[in-house]
């Protein structure tokens, strides 16, 4: 989700589930090699048919020989080259970092996935769940292919604190309401921007949407297909709607989950997120009212009003636990967000909030670790923090002016007492970014791609349910699926409805009705 990229303040990242989103790096170990790719430089017939019409200067990356190697558990690992600037593609390059569960019985093709952020890594997504998330009936026709974008993780990442400035940043707290809070929390993303120039280098100014999504379609080749078969959750419904606009006759099998409405300004995005959380926080309350153990008690609105007050506490004295560290108010409201995103974490946020109600942070600060990639033992295992805002500083112009900043936080606190101050203040993070955005909110149509199904969850929180209606209808292709739930995304954690009319439309070609509801 992109906002708030001031790392005092955790992003609502659009990523696929709570599940895979905090999958611990998995670092794959290389043993055995597998089916080496054919030598870039001479294109067979073969080869033209599969990698299309492409730019002579780009040809030696579509036609690139990659090599396969065997890693733990079936998987298969490779890397693979691409521009890094695409405008200049007979200059550096870059290396992605590519891994793919084989298929199972008659294979179709590849099926490429991304999980969201945006920042997160394919590759973690795939090695840590496609085993169990993708039914047995997709993984008999395609080979899972994950990957980590450019910037992510093994894909030249973009670095910029340490896991100590992590730390350290997580535990400050500035009131952004005052002239004081607002003039340090500048400050700090000032610092936090001159880490990142320092620490990443070129590849900086290079992380856009439409580059990783140019990036797909050399996959894409890589992989042997004519179409791009593709599933993207989250975040990764706009990478792959930039991709059908770019490249609209070579979408295969498409599924856009938990869609993102690619014509949203980062206001509009903003505003959307903080009433789907708010609406979130309810359904929660409301199922936890329910229960004999739930830590807030009365009405509905009561019980909502509970958890803001002892949040308003922690804003105004962080708590401490008993390894140290504290609980600021922000990382109180994150850890109450991130249990939004899926219903398996509706409990354990009861649990934590228990805890607190009793003096005890620990259960709150275990959650915001978990939404954050820290581990027990200090580390980091992502970089999505920093790939967040890199990617979003080049997609979303930011409005970094204080009028607008406190005017739009206003109206978020008003839409959502609990989550509003979470999503305020978008444009700090990149007000001193060195490179202007180059993208612009703008809606697709992709004219000519085959039919694009778009999943939409009406309890979705993170990608609001209106915002896959808006990018079905944007689509020349779209075809709207609905699922009847709450959390974010819905393949691999609704019903059986759904996951049986997502694998006849990819395995089947059985393109369901549009405005299919399960």
């Amino acid at each position: 989700m992109p906002h708030a990229p001031v790392r005092r303040r955790h992003r609502l990242r659009l990523s696929l589930t709570v599940a895979m989103a905090a999958v611990g790096a998995l670092l794959l170990s290389s043993c055995a090699l597998i089916a080496p790719a054919h030598d870039a430089g001479v294109v067979s017939s073969a080869q033209a048919s599969v990698i299309g019409d492409v730019p002579a200067e780009l040809s030696s990356y579509y036609t690139q020989a990659v090599t396969w190697t065997s890693c733990s558990g079936g998987f298969q690992c490779a890397k693979v080259a691409v521009p890094l600037d695409y405008s200049k593609p007979r200059g550096a390059s870059i290396k992605l970092a590519v891994t793919r569960l084989p298929a199972t019985g008659k294979r179709l093709g590849a099926l490429l996935t991304n999980p969201g952020g945006p920042g997160a890594s394919g590759v973690d997504m795939v090695v840590g769940s496609a085993k169990t998330y993708f039914s047995p009936k997709m993984r008999a026709a395609y080979d899972i292919v994950g990957f980590d974008p450019r910037g992510v993780q093994r894909s030249d990442p973009v670095k910029c604190l340490d896991d100590a400035q992590m730390d350290a940043s997580r535990q400050k707290s500035y009131d952004l309401s005052t002239a004081a809070g607002l003039k340090a929390a500048e400050a700090e993303a000032k610092t936090q921007t001159e880490l990142c120039v320092k620490n990443s280098g070129p590849i900086l100014a290079h992380v856009d949407t439409v580059s990783s999504a140019r990036d797909m379609d050399i996959l894409r080749a890589v992989v042997g297909d004519k179409k791009l078969n593709y599933m993207g959750f989250s975040y990764g419904t706009k990478l792959g709607a930039t991709y059908a606009g770019l490249f609209p006759k070579r979408v295969g099998k498409f599924s856009l989950d938990g869609a993102l409405d690619p014509s949203l300004d980062i206001d509009q995005v903003s505003m959307g997120q903080a009433v789907g959380f708010e609406n979130a926080l309810h359904a929660w309350a409301k199922n936890c009212l329910g229960t004999k153990d739930c830590p807030v008690s009365g009405s509905l609105d009561a019980a909502v009003q509970q958890i803001r007050d002892l949040n308003a506490v922690y804003t105004k004295t962080p708590q401490q636990t008993s390894e140290g560290r504290v609980v600021t108010g922000t990382e109180f409201t994150n850890a109450v967000a991130f249990a939004m995103y899926s219903t398996d974490l509706w409990e354990p946020l009861a649990g934590a909030l228990k805890q607190a109600f009793a003096g005890d942070a620990s259960g709150m600060l275990m959650l915001a670790d978990y939404a954050s990639d820290r581990g027990s033992d200090g580390k980091y295992s992502s970089n999505t923090a920093a790939a967040f805002t890199a990617i979003n500083c080049l997609d979303y112009p930011m409005n970094s002016d204080t009028a607008h900043m406190r005017s739009d936080a206003a109206a978020l606190e008003k839409a959502s007492p609990t989550f509003g101050d979470l999503l305020a203040y978008s444009g700090l993070g990149c007000k001193y970014w060195p490179v202007p955005a180059t993208g612009k909110p703008k809606p697709i149509a992709a004219p000519g791609a085959g039919p694009i199904l778009v999943i939409g969850t009406t309890g979705d929180p993170a990608t609001p349910y209106p915002w896959a209606q808006s990018l079905a209808k944007q689509l020349d292709s779209g075809v709207l699926v609905t699922w009847k739930g709450n959390g974010h995304t819905a393949y691999g954690r609704a019903n059986a409805c759904l996951t049986s009319t997502v694998d006849k439309y990819f395995v089947d070609g059985t393109v369901p009705a549009a405005g299919t509801t399960c």
